[in-house]
């Protein structure tokens, strides 16, 4: 038996250069394809859209200016009430009393927005709405969260039966009489979390996070339980970074409730130190109106119309602020939970 060993042939350093070279200008030579490729596609996109664009028949461009101008007037009717608001804000009182509707002042004031942030009972209402909005919007995202991936798992024992409840829930509740009843049996009554608990779990938000983890494919959980992941880690590393639109939408639809707390307040809260500023804004509504207002937590001299208005800017600004961080994902999150599934 002859043995070779690997001296006796040797390696070609040049063939091997010559096989590096052609493979970098194969390469280079693809790429550069590929780029022409794409600006002709670009191209061709242009010359489509121009030629739709001179293909429009007068209907078509009639039918864009009647649909441009009703959709800028819709768009006006709702901005007007907001800018009356505003407007008001900064007017005078005797302006506001005398005229029905500002769109700008007149007589610039800033009396109401002076009132407002000299008394503490504004910022306490301001920080309770705050922090309930915070902590309850995190409450019920992972809650939420948990729920919806549990539930779009298709081999979770009676998830069938859950989904039926969770529908069920939509179309029917206790009421506010029995709702009060388990909120006191509990312990709830005059403490914070009674606005958040029992609003915790919102079923439609819950149905449109099902769905979007429906959508994603089923390879992905595979692929992670081949590699050894558990099933928190393929919830924490894998479907909630897929899920950040529908997190981020959710997210605003549990602020927006949790800052417009008023009835649950109202029922459950007794102590007026810790009321938040919606039901502020009900006893500077009441006491500006001429009647006596339950507790003596807001004390305002009527008329102060021009109050009320700036009260409901304070209110307003901080979900206009966040508003434009989560609006780039909201259409997209509503949609991807809405319509699959």
């Amino acid at each position: 038996m002859i043995m070779f060993e690997a001296n006796d042939y040797p390696v070609n350093k040049a063939s091997k250069a010559d096989h590096l070279t052609r493979g970098l200008y194969t390469e280079r030579k693809v790429a550069g394809i590929v780029k022409v490729g794409i600006q002709v596609h670009k191209e061709v996109d242009k010359m489509e859209h121009s030629s739709s664009r001179r293909k429009q028949t007068l209907g078509s461009r009639l039918f864009n200016i009647v649909n441009y101008t009703l959709l800028i007037l819709i768009a006006l009717i709702c901005l007007l009430p907001f800018i009356n608001v505003i407007a008001s804000s900064f007017a005078s009182t005797q302006e506001v009393v005398s005229k029905k509707f500002i769109l700008f002042p007149t007589t610039f004031s800033l009396d109401a927005y002076r009132y407002i942030l000299s008394t503490p009972t504004i910022f306490k209402g301001l920080g309770v709405s705050v922090g309930v909005t915070l902590v309850g919007t995190i409450v019920s995202m992972v809650l939420t969260a948990l729920m919806a991936y549990g539930l779009s798992r298709k081999y979770l024992r009676g998830r069938n039966f859950i989904n039926f409840v969770v529908v069920f829930s939509m179309l029917f509740s206790g009421g506010m009489i029995p709702t009060f009843l388990v909120v006191k049996g509990t312990g709830l009554i005059d403490s914070y979390w009674s606005l958040i608990l029992p609003v915790a779990v919102n079923a439609f938000n819950l149905i449109i996070m099902r769905n979007f983890f429906q959508a994603l494919p089923d390879e992905l959980e595979e692929s992670a339980k081949i590699d050894g992941s558990n099933d928190f880690g393929i919830f924490l590393k894998i479907m909630l970074p897929l899920a950040l639109p529908s997190i981020a939408t959710i997210s605003l639809f549990y602020a927006v409730t949790y800052w417009n707390t008023y009835m649950t307040a109202i029922l459950y809260l007794t102590d007026s130190v810790k009321w938040p500023i919606q039901v502020l804004l009900r006893q500077i509504v009441i006491v500006s109106s001429g009647m006596q207002a339950e507790g003596t937590s807001v004390d305002v001299i009527p008329p102060a119309q021009t109050i009320k208005m700036a009260v409901i800017v304070v209110a307003t600004i901080p979900m206009l602020i966040a508003y434009p961080f989560v609006q780039k994902h909201f259409t997209k999150g509503a949609l991807l939970g809405a319509v699959k599934g």
